[in-house]
């Protein structure tokens, strides 16, 4: 009998080809740079570039988080899942930036940064061990989402607040951050969700290849970080 290809190659296969997008994956994002003179701008126009210094911090600066979002949603694509897990997100990162920004807390890039490659490493190989969404991964996410606010300090005490609308461009450049994460979820779910989350090769064709390739990134991540940053 004649012998047919599959339709799809084993996931390995897809996720030994995606491997030479990992150099390129890998690679440090340019650093936010802020040209302007804050002192010579309004509140309504402070807010607004905050809001896209926060923005721009997850698309296209923060591979790193985005890639954490992508493994959170990928899991169980459902909106109820998806938006228990954001909250717990959102407020934890909220909680440290907003230390971190007020001098309460000191935390060290050195740190804070291969933890946060540690976090999307455990997210992507608790998503290929699971078959579904564990209540304590919400726990997980929120103890997660503490370390990714310090990251998220690390880069706006670079950039500096203004003085004069200090708790306001904090707010916007945190709410800038939400709109970026929100649309990686949109994304993810234009993308892949709204049309393959309830099929039965859901898991094996994306969730597991996905997590692979994501986990792998994370790992040289958490290398580089360690040693040679």
């Amino acid at each position: 009998m004649p012998r047919y290809a599959p339709a799809f190659k084993p996931w390995p296969s897809r996720c030994l080809a995606a491997l030479p997008l990992l150099v390129l994956l890998a690679q440090p994002a340019a650093a936010h740079v802020l040209n302007t003179d804050l002192s010579k701008l309004s509140r309504t126009e402070i807010f607004g570039t905050y809001l896209q210094l926060g923005f721009t911090h997850i698309i296209p600066l923060g591979l790193d988080h985005i890639l954490f979002i992508i493994s959170l949603y990928i899991l169980q694509p459902r909106l109820k899942p998806v938006l228990m897990q954001a909250t717990a997100f959102t407020v934890a990162h909220s909680i440290t930036l907003g230390l971190a920004m007020y001098g309460l807390i000191q935390p060290q890039s050195a740190v804070i940064e291969p933890i946060i490659a540690l976090s999307i490493l455990f997210v992507a190989l608790e998503n290929i061990i699971t078959d579904k969404l564990n209540p304590w991964r919400l726990l997980i996410v929120f103890g997660f989402g503490l370390v990714h606010g310090m990251g998220f300090a690390s880069a706006l005490t670079g950039l500096g607040l203004p003085q004069k609308d200090y708790f306001g461009s904090l707010i916007s450049f945190n709410v800038g951050v939400e709109l970026g994460q929100i649309t990686v979820i949109l994304l993810c779910w234009a993308l892949v969700g709204r049309w393959a989350a309830n099929k039965s090769w859901y898991k094996q064709r994306v969730v597991i290849p996905v997590s692979v390739v994501i986990g792998l990134v994370a790992a040289f991540w958490t290398v580089q970080r360690v040693f040679f940053v």
